[in-house]
């Protein structure tokens, strides 16, 4: 190395032929510039540079090494060829003009590039009310910075369509279900990002119906991507879906990065974001506030579920923070008929919450639980920190098959903090079921009352490491070799 050349130190050029009293300082500063390093890259929301409209094709680094981002089938954004905004199609952007029908038609002529490089709709600046549309393929939606669309408030810009085959039927409702405000079917390399705008379903008027129990058909979510491969949405705020906010079903390759997702803590079944039916999907860095699951891992409901036999596999949550008063941070169904497996749940901050990771199963799902990986969670005040929960009765119809019971096996649950806990886990299997290979290692539970025991019932597994002292059912060295912990 030339002893000439200068060293480069957050940004300076420092010369090593300066004084040799200056060198201490300079050590002192190359150690803090490296651990200043090592902490930037735990950061929850990594750096990242974004692509303004006017690039279209420009990237979309993250320097964060762990991103699980490799899902989507690009290193960053894909280059378009056409670049277009929504206002050279008509759209007004004063919040009360509708642009339903120019935004539809803008798609619908951007469908054409689809094999001639892609295309990319920026939304400028502006509030650009809309009712549902849908989107293509080798697409980007681009939300410039200060863009909101908001979701109309007449429910006939939300038509019906049919209901999920793994469902049977609309999920609070008999027959269809209304559409979501963004929607896609059969779609592949997809892109909803953008300088940090907003989407608002302004799902106050959707609530009101549930709770008023005038729901003729099942809520729409705010955006629902189907049969749809090399999907990435990122760097975006949704707010206020009317039903589950993100749900990608019978997709592969999703990736669901660096969101902000809020609604309030009493909107019913605002869902953060579900995968569902789906292989290949990473979540991470995300920020979630709702009044149900933040994440919901799904895979079908009872018969329908079993019959479709679509199972959500190799799908990693990490880096999720958030609060939902009366649900859980991460769930495993409970619409879980099709199979879940190999599941990836890591660095999850969770407070103020009904539970921090619930696995939800019934008689009547079918099913399998299996290889599911828990660790690094970190809860405050949090009811059940763990839950396994069964009895909600809640089925599509009279068809469902009482014998079908789920199998649950490999759940590995390790290096858990929670304080000022309600109660401490409580693992409910279901009777005649195999609940079996549930581990814990290192989890710390605070804050109880003496009083406050594990409860357990029909389960097996090992615990070790476990403060305060495991249920019975957890004590069985005999499956102690069967649970590995990396």
């Amino acid at each position: 190395m030339d002893s000439n050349k200068p060293i480069i130190i957050m940004g300076n050029f420092i010369n090593p032929s300066s004084s040799s009293c200056t060198r201490p300082l300079l050590l002192f500063l190359a150690f803090l510039a490296i651990l200043l390093l090592q902490f930037s890259s735990k950061s929850v929301f990594p750096i990242r540079f974004v692509s303004g409209p006017s690039r279209p094709g420009d990237d979309d680094v993250s320097v964060d090494p762990r991103s699980c981002a490799g899902f989507f089938g690009h290193v960053g954004l894909p280059r378009r060829k056409v670049a277009m905004s929504i206002a050279e199609f008509g759209g007004v952007g004063d919040g009360k003009t509708s642009n339903t029908e120019t935004f539809r038609k803008a798609v619908r002529y951007m469908q054409g590039f689809g094999h001639k490089g892609g295309s990319q709709l920026n939304v400028p600046k502006g509030m650009w009310v809309t009712g549902s549309f849908n989107l293509t393929s080798n697409f980007t939606l681009f939300l410039e910075e200060g863009a909101v669309i908001l979701g109309s408030q007449d429910p006939k810009e939300w038509p019906i369509i049919e209901p999920l085959p793994s469902y049977g039927r609309g999920r609070e409702r008999l027959g269809g279900r209304h559409i979501s405000l963004i929607h896609g079917d059969g779609l592949t390399n997809v892109v909803i990002t953008g300088q940090n705008g907003t989407i608002d379903g302004q799902g106050k008027m959707w609530w009101e119906l549930w709770w008023n129990r005038t729901l003729e058909h099942t809520r729409g979510h705010l955006v629902e991507l189907m049969n749809s491969n090399n999907i990435l949405i990122s760097n975006l705020t949704f707010l206020n879906s009317p039903f589950w906010t993100i749900h990608p079903v019978y997709c592969s390759n999703v990736v669901i990065k660096d969101m902000t997702i809020l609604a309030p803590l009493n909107a019913p079944n605002t869902d953060g974001i579900d995968p569902d039916s789906s292989t290949n999907v990473c979540i991470e860095d995300c920020y979630i506030e709702s009044g149900d699951d933040l994440v919901a891992v799904k895979s079908g409901w009872d018969q329908y579920g079993i019959t479709i036999a679509r199972p959500s596999s190799n799908i990693i949550v990490r880096r999720v923070s958030g609060t939902t008063p009366t649900c859980s941070g991460v769930g495993i169904g409970s619409e879980m008929s099709g199979g879940i497996s190999n599941v990836t749940i890591e660095d999850l901050h969770v407070w103020d919450s009904a539970a921090g990771v619930r696995i939800k199963s019934d008689k009547g799902r079918g099913g399998y639980i299996a290889n599911i990986s828990i660790s690094n969670l970190t809860m405050k005040r949090v009811k059940i920190p763990i839950r396994f929960s069964r009895g909600a009765n809640d089925h599509p119809d009279e068809g469902w098959d009482p014998k079908a019971v789920p199998k649950v096996k490999g759940i590995f649950i390790s290096n858990v903090v929670s304080l000022n806990s309600t109660k401490a886990p409580v693992l409910q299997g279901i009777e005649g079921a195999s609940f079996e290979e549930i581990c814990f290692k290192n989890v710390t539970i605070l804050g109880l009352a003496p009083s406050r025991t594990w409860q357990c019932e029909f389960i097996s597994g090992f615990a070790s490491e476990v403060f305060p002292m495991p249920c019975p059912q957890l004590q069985n060295n005999g499956s102690s070799s069967c649970c590995s912990y990396s």
